[in-house]
């Protein structure tokens, strides 16, 4: 997750950049040519840069697709840190979907997401990006409340939401695999499903 306290440098804003590009087009080789088929040399001959300089940027070819994945949770996180204290969480996410502040669904990162579960590499790098940001979100609930980021409720609480977010990015890249475009609102539909759902707690 990158910070939230500064404005990033010119020498930070260049390399996100770059990263961001060099992970488009590592899904559009994953794409159309398989996982598999893709080498690291294909995708930095691709954005139009040493193989050197991708694997300094990235350990593995997988790896490359990381900073796709963590768009969405950046921005969810950004969201969540504008939840006033007085709102419930479904009331507030409601009226944020109501306001058209959810962002647009990528058709790249869509098609990225579905990959994740059918490659395990892929899938390695999707779950990482959510373990990465747990502790963001477990930071914000401990503002929120004034408890302890350490603190057993806040972790869980954190887990639960950063779920509902997996779940729901899962769900509508699933449901809408031929034409995200078209799916108007219904990423607001999954993700508030899937809230719901967890803030219904275990059924037992």
């Amino acid at each position: 997750m990158t910070r939230t306290d500064a404005r990033p440098t010119l020498s930070e804003r260049r390399k996100a950049a770059l990263r961001l590009e060099i992970a488009t087009e590592a899904v559009r080789l994953f794409t159309s040519q398989g996982v598999t088929g893709t080498t690291g040399e294909q995708i930095a001959r691709a954005v139009g840069i040493s193989s050197r300089t991708l694997w300094r940027h990235f350990p593995t070819k997988e790896s490359c697709v990381l900073p796709l994945l963590t768009v969405g949770l950046e921005s969810a996180v950004d969201q969540l840190s504008h939840w006033p204290p007085e709102t419930a969480l479904l009331d507030f996410v409601t009226e944020s979907c109501r306001d058209g502040e959810l962002p647009p669904a990528a058709p790249v990162i869509l098609d990225l997401i579905r990959m994740t579960s059918t490659d395990p590499a892929l899938r390695a790098v999707w779950l990482q990006a959510h373990d990465d940001a747990l502790p963001v979100l477990g930071e914000l609930l401990a503002r929120r409340t004034g408890a302890g980021a350490d603190d057993l409720r806040i972790r869980v609480h954190a887990a639960t939401i950063n779920g509902a977010l997996r779940a729901a990015a899962e769900d509508f890249a699933r449901r809408y695999a031929e034409d995200s475009e078209a799916a108007g609102d219904e990423m607001a539909t999954c993700l508030l499903a899937a809230l719901r759902a967890a803030s219904e707690g275990l059924p037992y």
